[in-house]
């Protein structure tokens, strides 16, 4: 892509404005806990110190609006503290420039790697930052330092307090997050009706997750509900999948293949009731049609085989799930679904024993999350694995801290008052890859010349006096928090106005604010854009790196659910499960890096865009096929498939092989994959082994999208799929 088209549409990406579902009673909770802390800071200590506080209870608010599963009251206190300490010792070297600047950038050094933590910490870290430029310039004495540190941190003190005292639907992210999981399954059931290898994106469990990890504190408080549905939403998908896959379920005409969607369909609804029940903490409702679709005996006569065992094991999976929905503890749940005790134990049911991480419902063991404490050794060890020469992290943080120090410079150079805003603007718009540093320069610089004119409009019309000015600041944060999601432009809007009335407030002349705000902001954003054309941190060379680790976790993933056909009593479900999780993650790694490689301005220097479209879908269909075959999974009792473990050990081997190929620019080679499975056909004394057809069918599928992803890194030439299936989403 050409320099001219990515400046393009990374602008439209940022002045973009997105519909959103505001939550009016957090912003309104924000916006409290600002004019209390503006208005304490008012009478006690004037009007410097309260704009000083002000930013601290600002900032807190925004924190608790971070994507994050850790408690909103710790992110409030963890924002609100780094930034008095950030503004105490800015202070302490402010009126010396050469320590003032080598502070600066080692702060901004560490803010930048505090990426390696995750986007939160990020996000927090480089918000202190900028503010704490912003804040050294209002103390006078090293003690009003101290007593404007000291502010701010009670402002994060009394954000947490709010959130403690005026919850919020509590728990409202992770039923969320869990509801989310739920309505995706459910999409995924009425999907597969139609297209029975329709695309499944696991992002959404990946998340649930996430969500499901707390710390021993928490694990005392959480609801029924949001203990362990997550862990029978991960095994639902492979049960569904194999139910409608033609290649191990039923034919893809006929009357099993229109019970099938019958059963689907239903599925689909009872999940969808399940998720609105987590999500407002409701009763679960469920349709009568549903429930007779789903406990008739029908199962029992139209399907067969490895279909009957998937609808019955369909059957105890939902029935699971809307017990923990309602979060009653008991059977009822299942018994309104139709569940059979009397019947003989699903083998299913005996060969995936509930991951530990499932059975939080039953008190038996949950994931924990480290504590606060606990988590800096963890975030430090996150640091030092970012220190390396192609880190993107470890670039970002060495652009970072040198912008800021040079944008530093520039304000000062120029004939203004508030030099701090070019590093400023700087520092809130730079991020590790190109697209959001650039669409956030134009949005930031967009949003700055709307919110202070219009704020400047207010001012020259009104001539508000301290009291109004504050007043008027409180409501451009309410506005802020209440728009917060609609874009990044939306929100600088009314950060630029906030700012203009808080120093207003201080004493700042506003007529000389406008022009200031204005030229150092566009300062700062031009300093971010050429700091990423000077020392980038392309994406597009590292496609195949990614590309290869997707293939290396999705064989380790097909292996791993082979070799358990091969030693079925061996206790290997918990290497099952981590390699899935794995390949998920990996999968994860590799969409997010073509989505930030789409819009950089390099040349062709990784994989082309349709190789690319094509070993998605190929790598997609891999883990499926693996997929299908944990569905059925032998319980410990069954005999071990002959050929089984030659065809887990070519597998794990030649993937491994294979990856190191992508990265070499080289096509794979699946021969090994091959002939394990021809030797597995015929083998040597001429006799056919006894294997399980669902096994022997699902080789097939391994060895079928292995060679359609060598097929589609072939760049000299074979069949390639149109652009039209190119395009769709992976499938998997």
């Amino acid at each position: 892509m050409s320099w001219l088209r990515a400046l393009k549409e990374t602008a439209r990406e940022g002045l973009t404005i997105e519909r959103s579902s505001p939550e009016p009673l957090i912003a309104l909770r924000g916006a409290v806990g600002l004019a209390l802390v503006i208005g304490v800071s008012l009478a006690l200590f004037g009007p410097v110190i309260a704009a000083s506080s002000a930013f601290g209870a600002f900032q807190a608010a925004i924190a608790t609006f971070e994507r994050s599963w850790r408690p909103r009251p710790v992110l409030a206190l963890v924002s609100g503290a780094s930034l008095g300490v950030s503004t105490f010792l800015g202070y302490l070297v402010g009126s010396q420039t050469i320590p003032f600047m080598g502070l600066l950038a080692l702060w901004t050094f560490a803010a930048g790697m505090a990426w390696a933590a995750g986007t939160t910490g990020g996000i927090i870290a480089a918000s202190n930052v900028a503010i704490m430029l912003v804040t050294v310039t209002l103390p006078t004495s090293v003690a009003d330092a101290a007593a404007h540190a000291g502010m701010i941190a009670v402002g994060g003190l009394i954000q947490a307090s709010l959130v403690v005292l005026f919850p919020v639907r509590r728990w409202g992210a992770q039923r969320d997050a869990l509801a989310d999981a739920l309505a995706a399954e459910a999409d995924y059931a009425r999907r597969l009706r139609q297209d029975p290898v329709a695309p499944f994106d696991p992002l959404p469990l990946m998340t649930a997750r996430n969500a499901a990890a707390v710390t021993p504190r928490e694990a005392r408080r959480r609801p029924a509900e949001l203990h362990g549905a997550r862990g029978v939403a991960e095994r639902l998908r492979p049960v569904l999948a194999s139910l409608a896959d033609p290649a191990l379920g039923v034919p893809a005409e006929g009357l099993e293949r229109v019970w099938v969607r019958e059963l689907l369909g239903a599925a689909g609804s009872v999940l969808d009731a399940a998720a609105r029940a987590v999500r407002q903490g409701d009763p679960v409702h469920l349709a009568p049609t549903d429930l007779g679709v789903l406990r008739t005996p029908d199962n029992e006569v139209i399907l067969v085989g490895p279909a009957r065992r998937a609808a019955d094991r369909l059957d105890a999976l939902l029935s699971d799930v809307i017990e923990i929905a309602e979060g009653a503890g008991t059977r009822a749940a299942a018994e309104r679904l139709g569940s059979r005790p009397s019947q003989p134990p699903d083998p299913y049911t005996a060969a995936h024993p509930a991951h530990p991480s499932d059975l939080a419902h039953t008190g038996v063991e949950t994931r924990r999350r480290p504590t606060l404490l606990r988590l800096v050794p963890v975030i430090l060890k996150a640091m030092r694995r970012e220190l390396h020469h192609g880190s993107p992290i470890l670039r970002h943080a060495i652009r970072v801290s040198v912008v800021a120090a040079v944008g530093f410079l520039f304000g000062a150079a120029l004939p203004y008052g508030h030099g701090y805003w070019a590093p400023m603007a700087a520092v809130m718009v730079m991020r590790p890859d190109f697209s959001q540093t650039y669409s956030r320069s134009v949005a930031r610089f967009g949003g700055t010349l709307i919110g202070v004119g219009l704020a400047s409009g207010i001012v020259q019309a009104v001539h508000p006096g301290v009291t109004l000015s504050a007043v008027l600041a409180v409501f451009c944060a309410w506005l802020m928090y209440l728009l917060m999601g609609t874009g990044y432009v939306v929100g600088q809007v009314c950060i630029s106005a906030y700012v203009v009335f808080l120093l207003g407030m201080a004493g700042d002349d506003w007529s000389q604010t406008v022009l200031e705000r204005v030229v150092l902001t566009l300062v700062g954003g031009v300093l971010a854009m050429v700091s990423y054309a000077l020392y980038p941190a392309w994406e597009t060379p590292r496609l195949r790196n990614r590309l290869a680790d997707w293939l290396a976790s999705d064989g380790r993933y097909a292996a791993t659910v082979v070799a358990q056909y091969a030693d079925p009593t061996a206790d290997s479900h918990e290497d099952v499960r981590t390699a899935l999780l794995a390949t998920r993650e990996a999968r994860v790694a590799w969409q997010e890096a073509l989505a930030t490689a789409q819009h950089e301005p390099v040349r062709h220097r990784g994989i082309s865009r349709s190789a690319a479209a094509d070993a998605q879908h190929a790598l997609a269909e891999l883990g499926r096929s693996a997929m299908l075959l944990e569905a059925h999974l032998p319980a410990a009792s069954a005999a071990p498939v002959p050929g089984a473990a030659n065809l887990a050990e070519a597998l794990h081997r030649a993937t491994e092989q294979g990856a190191r190929a992508v990265r070499e620019r080289r096509v794979p080679d699946w021969r090994q994959v091959t002939e394990a499975v021809a030797h597995w056909d015929v083998p040597p004394d001429g006799t056919a082994p006894a294997a399980d057809p669902v096994v022997r069918k699902g080789a097939a599928l391994l060895l079928e999208a292995l060679e359609e992803f060598s097929q589609a890194l072939d760049e000299r030439g074979g069949s390639r799929r149109s652009d039209v299936t190119r395009s769709g989403p992976p499938r998997g």
